[in-house]
């Protein structure tokens, strides 16, 4: 098996794990304790309009801050707190749901809270490729999606007998292995800064957390379901 690690572009068209670490990809693993489907979105025009289509819950974000007249925020502390009749997540971010859009192959969505379960999926699905994608920050490297992809990575690795590991994944699962320093670098980075400031430090603290959840979307159709 190729196992590779790309930044906002997949290699393959066979299996991509896409993360955005802080925070689309927590925010959709943890979501799918509540709700059945999750919708992505590329505009928040598009979201609301789907709400008033089909109904749902709407979340939303840009440059960290929720959206005018949405329900809650790309948050997935405030997803594990929410309590809702809703089956749909409708949800639209600056990076992640930006990242899917793109993709051609098979893709499921990896954070570091679901890294174990995602990159054993990731197995299970592929062929003959697995490509870790990092969404990135505005189109610019983010330290927390490299950290997160080094743990799916490093499941990857020590799961598949055969593994043709490029040496981009070997530095993500080399940096990803000191835990007390991944945590303080999720804090520090660029985003998780400017989330801290606008007090969302709860979520960056939460999605840091290491394989809490086996819960793995998979992209199929314009929606996001729990990959079985």
């Amino acid at each position: 098996m190729k196992v590779t690690l790309s930044f906002e572009e997949s290699s393959t068209c066979d299996v991509s794990i896409m993360v955005d670490a802080l925070r689309a990809s927590t925010t959709i693993t943890l979501g799918l304790d509540k709700f059945k489907r999750i919708i992505p979105c590329f505009t928040p025009e598009e979201a609301l309009k789907i709400k008033n289509k089909i109904g749902g819950t709407v979340a939303g974000e840009r440059m960290g801050k929720q959206l005018e007249g949405f329900d809650i925020g790309n948050s997935p502390s405030q997803i594990m707190n929410l309590k809702t009749p809703d089956d749909t997540l409708i949800l639209t971010t600056s990076n992640g749901t930006r990242i899917l859009e793109n993709m051609d192959s098979r893709v499921l969505v990896g954070s570091m809270v679901n890294a174990r379960a995602a990159g054993l999926k990731g197995i299970r699905l592929a062929d003959t490729h697995i490509d870790v994608v990092m969404a990135g920050v505005r189109g610019e490297f983010a330290i927390e999606d490299f950290l997160a992809s080094g743990e799916i990575l490093y499941w990857i690795n020590r799961n598949l007998k055969t593994c043709q590991l490029s040496e981009y994944a070997k530095s993500a699962i080399l940096a990803s292995r000191n835990y007390e320093s991944v945590k303080e670098a999720f804090l520090s980075s660029r985003t998780g800064a400017r989330l801290v400031e606008l007090g969302f430090k709860e979520d960056v603290e939460l999605s840091s957390l290491k394989n809490i959840t086996d819960n793995v979307a998979i992209y199929h159709d314009n929606e996001l379901t729990l990959y079985i």
